[in-house]
């Protein structure tokens, strides 16, 4: 990762924030980008603190020329792009009978359509440079979550999407990279959406012995490294429910509905 230009987006905390660190200690050159310009800018004063060259781009991925921009100030700056790494997103908890179309739409804008914006502007510099385009997705884009439904429709769709960009990119040198991180612990579940659209205010899950940001920041950078085409991750909530998705599935309706229906004030009934 020496003196390669990585881009982040929704790098102002969690898991972009872990992952601007963790490319900027391998000698990346970090390009953070998010809404929250404060936040951002204490993080590049930061890292610059222990030798990382770290830039600062406000940037909302909901609008398309917030994305363009984006791309253009980086190219401005150091003149390539090497690394993309899609990880802006929120979340929700509701049922889909209960809940605000509108909110789905938010889901979609900035899971989906952030994703789609970065990838367009960003693609044809990454393809200069054998680059590669990384998705931070979801279990929620392999399952059914209850509670989630505009969720893991959007996670769904990064996936759709980035694996159609693999295969049209077989002959170029594009790396295309699929991350789906199981249970985080950070700030999404805090910022979640109910069905009304306001920010829920509290996690209903125990975050203690979820995986942390920063581990998860360490295995997306060794699969960048490596040019892995997809990364699940943990036992049980990753790699195993994606395997029961495939081959017994019924049974994991069945699994996942328990597990969510046990949560504090889950919608569940």
């Amino acid at each position: 990762m020496k003196d390669k230009v990585v881009i982040v987006t929704g790098a102002s905390s969690g898991i972009g924030k872990a992952i601007a660190y963790e490319f900027g200690n391998k000698g990346a050159k970090v390009v953070m980008a998010a809404r929250n310009l404060v936040a951002l800018q204490e993080i590049v004063r930061d890292l610059g603190e222990h030798g990382v060259t770290a830039f600062a781009v406000q940037t909302d991925v909901t609008k398309e020329n917030d994305c363009r921009e984006l791309v253009e100030k980086t190219l401005k700056k150091f003149g390539q792009i090497d690394v993309l790494i899609n990880n802006a997103g929120i979340s929700m908890r509701a049922l889909f009978i209960d809940l605000q179309l509108d909110v789905m739409r938010r889901l979609m804008d900035t899971n989906y359509w952030g994703t789609v914006y970065c990838t367009k502007y960003a693609m044809p510099h990454l393809l200069k440079t054998g680059g590669t385009l990384v998705g931070v997705i979801s279990i929620g884009g392999y399952i059914g979550m209850p509670g989630r439904s505009g969720y893991a429709a959007s996670k769904f769709a990064v996936r759709g999407f980035l694996d159609t960009v693999r295969v049209e990119n077989r002959k170029t040198g594009l790396h295309v990279l699929v991350v789906a991180p199981g249970f985080t612990a950070s700030n999404i579940r805090k910022a979640a959406l109910l069905a009304d659209g306001m920010p829920q205010g509290a996690t209903p899950r125990d975050e203690n012995h979820m995986m942390s940001a920063e581990a998860v920041a360490v295995h997306i950078c060794k699969a960048v490294e490596k040019r892995q085409r997809q990364l699940i991750l943990t036992f049980l909530q990753g790699k195993l429910t994606v395997f029961l998705g495939k081959f017994i599935p019924k049974y994991l309706d069945k699994l996942i509905y328990n597990t969510f229906a046990k949560e504090p004030d889950s919608p569940l009934k």
